[in-house]
């Protein structure tokens, strides 16, 4: 027997009704595969996914469908504990309109911010889900039964490559960054331009505020990467993304991580706003 949770409080039918038609925009279809057994332990659990995190969160304006569920998959592959809702999402995201070959590349990128076991276990959940699907990518990539998405590397030297997409992404504070580590760790300075930029943020299967997007919510997820989430917070806005897309994406980050990752990630964009004000006014 299928369980529904069930929208009792007569002020939160229309919160429920939208949260329902944002969630079956998720699935793809009519059916709840996920609340379904959650709505036989915790009936309430169940209705406040819908009523909170879709009726409210998802619903909000501020992101696209693509880009909230690049940040969602982003977010719970660096949290590395949640396979089940992982693999949903990434289903989701197909679901959507993004492509296997973003999500492979946001799991790729999760190397950088969450460590190659968080990527590598991404991928294995990714691997699962389009062989479940068996559904080709519209590029002609990955067609039934083939999961497997590469990219020639691209050619040159990786030092240069890396130095100029870090300047491109950061500004004059990433090479600083390098600088930095020269006195004490100069082979991380030089694989941190390297591998980071000169592989990973090279690649295109990701445009750069798509993967700027993605580092937010890794940042925010892990919660211990405040000086790094303050870097990448300047580096969206400075690729062209937007303080409206930074908030609903934090915001929606509170159901994923927590409201402590959340309320800290805000708090963190509330000083990278209030610089970048400062820097207007004196520069009137």
């Amino acid at each position: 027997m299928t369980h529904e949770p069930a929208a009792h409080a007569s002020g939160s039918d229309d919160r429920y009704t939208r949260g329902l038609a944002a969630l079956r925009l998720v699935t793809g279809g009519e059916h709840n595969p996920v609340l379904g057994p959650v709505a036989e332990t915790a009936p309430d659990l169940a209705r406040f996914t819908v009523e909170f995190g879709y009726g409210d969160i998802w619903s909000q304006p501020g992101l696209t469908p693509r880009q909230r569920q690049i940040g969602t998959i982003a977010a719970l592959a660096a949290l590395g504990n949640a396979a089940p809702q992982l693999r949903f999402h990434i289903a989701g995201a197909l679901n959507v309109g993004c492509t296997r070959r973003e999500i492979v590349e946001t799991f790729i990128h999760t190397s950088v911010y969450a460590g190659f076991p968080a990527a590598l276990n991404a991928l294995a959940a990714a691997r699962e889900v389009f062989t479940a699907r068996g559904d080709g990518d519209e590029g002609g990539e990955g067609g039934e039964g083939d999961t497997a998405i590469a990219e020639e590397p691209a050619g040159g030297d990786r030092y240069a490559r890396g130095l100029d997409l870090l300047r491109a992404v950061d500004g004059p504070a990433g090479p600083a960054v390098v600088d930095s580590l020269a006195g004490i760790a100069p082979d991380l300075g030089r694989y941190l331009v390297e591998y980071v930029f000169g592989d990973v943020y090279a690649r295109t299967g990701l445009d750069l505020r798509t993967r700027e997007l993605a580092t937010i919510a890794m940042c925010t997820a892990l919660g211990t990467a405040g000086p790094q989430l303050r870097v990448h917070l300047r580096a969206f806005l400075h690729v062209g993304g937007t303080r409206e897309e930074i908030v609903t994406l934090l915001t929606q980050l509170s159901g994923y991580a927590g409201f402590p990752a959340a309320l800290n990630a805000v708090t963190a964009a509330r000083e990278i706003f209030a610089e970048q004000d400062a820097a207007g006014n004196a520069a009137e």
